[in-house]
């Protein structure tokens, strides 16, 4: 699902809201989630998962075109981690062997 589908479904669902209103709290939602992390912090939805970021250390990459060398910078990126019930919505058709 893409942002625009994301954006249609919510109008489906809540038809008192305009196309514009739900783009802007879609987009809101992004944002702080965005900034909070840029900051270094944490976004935690109950239910639904935790935004984080980790740290990535400098490293040596290679070109895949030329398979030269290429120094990769440290750099932070983002996590998420699914909360316990998105992990077992997920899982629900599952049967594991025995």
């Amino acid at each position: 699902m893409i942002r625009s589908e994301l954006v249609q479904k919510l109008c489906e669902e809540f038809p008192d809201l305009t196309q514009r209103e739900v783009e802007n709290v879609v987009g809101s939602l992004f944002d702080s989630i965005t900034e909070q992390l840029a900051k270094g912090g944490r976004v935690e939805l109950r239910g639904f998962g935790a935004f984080s970021t980790r740290q990535r250390d400098a490293r040596t990459g290679r070109n895949p075109r030329t398979g030269a060398a290429v120094a990769v910078d440290a750099k932070r990126v983002p996590y998420f981690k699914p909360g316990k019930e998105m992990r077992e919505r997920l899982n629900l058709g599952e049967v594991t062997a025995e």
